[in-house]
Order: C-alpha cells, then structure tokens, then sequence
C-alpha cells in the first residue's frame, strides 16, 4: 500500500536524510503543519464566522431586551432589514466566499426569528412544529443555492426539531409501528440515518458535501439514537424487545462496511467500537448487577477493559495499514 504523505517524511527524517535545520521547513513544504499563510486564512475565517454570529445574535438580544419599548413597527422592520442586508451582502460578495456563507446562514437564521416575532406578536396559538416547520420550507431554496454544508445542517436539525415536536402534539402518529415511548428515538434514527446515506451517496457528485465534519454529525446523530432504542430495550423490557437489538446490529454491520471497506474513515470506526462497548456491557450489567455480587463488578470491570484494550489495538492497526 502507498505511504502517505506524512509517513514517508517520518521514514526520511528516521534515516536523517533530511538536515535537523531543515526538518520545520519540511514538514511545512509537505502540509504535515500549517504554514503560516494558512494559519492567517483560518484566524480570518474563525473571526468572520464569530463576527456574524455576534452580530446576528446582537440584533435578536437587542429586540429581546428592549421589547416593551420598541414599537411593533420597528421590531418587524429590524429583522426584515437585516435579513434584506444578508441577502444583498450575499449576491454582492460572490457564492464561494466565507463572508457570503456567513451572511447566508445569518439571513436563514433571522426567517426564524422573525416567524417567532410574529408568532408572539399575533398570538397565532399555532403548535410549535408548525414554526419549525415553516422555517425549514421557506429556507430551502437558500438551502439549495447555497451549497454549504452548514447551512444544510441546520436544515436537518430544523427538520429534527419539526419531527419531534410533532409527535409531541399528536402523541405517536406511528403507532402501529413504534410504541410511544420510543417512536421519537425512532423518527430521529430514521430521518437521520436516511440523510447520513443520502449525504454519503452524493459526496461525488457534489464535492462541498464532502466536508467530514457535517457526515460524523449525521452519523453521530444516527448512532446515539440507535445505541439509546438499544439500551431502552435491555433496561425497560429485559432485552424482550429484539427489534431495536437487530436494527442495531444491521447499523453497526453497515457503518463498518462502509468505512472499512468502501470509504476508510476512523472516527466512524472508532464511534462504531464506542456503540458496541456499550451495548455489550449494558446487557451484561442488566443480568448480572440484580444481586450486587462482588464478582459481577469484577466481570464488568474487566469487560471494559478488555473491549477497550480490543478496540483501541484494532483502531490503532486500521490506522497504520491506512496510513492515514
């Protein structure tokens, strides 16, 4: 397998075929560290990224703190001017720039803010799905144009939240299906996991959905549901309940396929072990903890830590034979 990059320049300096003076220069040249060219391009975008989250989250306390004296007027025409500002600061600055991101994603946060106002305003008495809801549809074709992952997931968790707040109004619409205790774990788990497998399928095809960081969300997303259907099942029902059990067994079967053998990805494989450990641990401590037996800590305390030992081996050998 070819060495990569980073691997090839430890090889050549443990052969002290590169000069020690030289060897910061090096590691610079191969973008082992960040130069300092890069280190000024990611400390603009950091403070753009805080500014126009300061600046949103300034506007939306502003109205907060001054609600009884500022005119209905004057709160409606706020928001709006912002949103109309963002919009323009958008077009103007170019699609493909951080600040036209910024600006974006401070327009779709202030559509949420202001379907707020107006819902405090005229006391619509709508459900609070409803507004959620209506915030995800009329943000879509900002969504679309914008082709920024950020802006994506805060559709997802816009929709997340529509989901839940949903069944909680009209308790559990799928009833013939979850039982209401479970059916939002449920709703998160399959909506997430639907859009981890969508994301994953487009990655090619659309390169900025390439960004890492929002697929591991996703996945975590879909992982902590899983694990927590699971462990309701072993604790709530004495593991009679196989349906979560088997679906999570398909989960982690798919998630290490995938990521070992098609799209090679450590942090899923690592999240992958984390579900497992937990899962096999929590049966075990399920049986073996009603009588508070001495030995029954023991076998759990070396359980944990021989699957962690196992896990950490295992990630570490992934990790060299991908030279990652």
């Amino acid at each position: 397998m070819k060495m990569s990059v980073r691997n090839q320049l430890i090889t050549l300096i443990d052969q002290d075929a590169i000069p020690v003076d030289k060897i910061d220069d090096a590691l610079v040249i191969a973008k082992v560290t960040p130069s300092g060219t890069a280190w000024v391009t990611f400390i603009n975008h950091l403070l753009v990224w805080l500014g126009g989250l300061a600046l949103a989250f300034s506007v939306l306390f502003f109205i907060a703190y001054n609600w009884q004296d500022i005119g209905l007027f004057a709160q409606f025409a706020m928001v709006e001017v912002v949103i109309i500002f963002a919009i323009i600061a958008y077009w103007k600055l170019g699609d493909n720039s951080v600040a036209a991101k910024v600006s974006l994603l401070m327009a779709t946060i202030f559509v949420g803010v202001l379907l707020a106002l107006y819902g405090q305003t005229y006391q619509t008495g709508a459900d609070p799905w409803q507004l959620f809801f209506s915030w995800s549809i009329l943000i879509l074709p900002w969504v679309l144009v914008g082709r920024f992952a950020a802006i994506w997931l805060v559709w997802i968790l816009l929709v997340n939240t529509t989901l839940i707040l949903y069944q909680q109004a009209f308790l559990n619409p799928f009833w013939f299906v979850f039982g209401s205790d479970t059916v939002m774990l449920w709703t998160v788990f399959l909506f997430n996991t639907l859009a981890l497998a969508i994301w994953e399928s487009l990655t090619k095809t659309y390169h900025w959905l390439s960004t890492r960081w929002a697929i591991r969300l996703l996945a975590v997303a879909s992982g902590v549901s899983i694990t927590w259907l699971v462990l309701h099942s072993i604790f709530e029902y004495g593991g009679s309940s196989i349906f979560p059990g088997l679906m999570w067994l398909v989960w982690v079967g798919t998630l290490y396929f995938v990521y070992r053998k098609i799209r090679p990805d450590l942090f899923m494989l690592a999240g992958g072990c984390l579900t497992v450990i937990v899962v096999v641990v929590s049966f075990f401590s399920r049986y073996m903890l009603d009588k508070w037996e001495a030995g029954s800590f023991l076998f759990l305390s070396l359980l944990v830590i021989g699957l962690g030992a196992g896990a950490a081996v295992w990630l570490r050998n992934v990790h060299r034979e991908l030279s990652i």
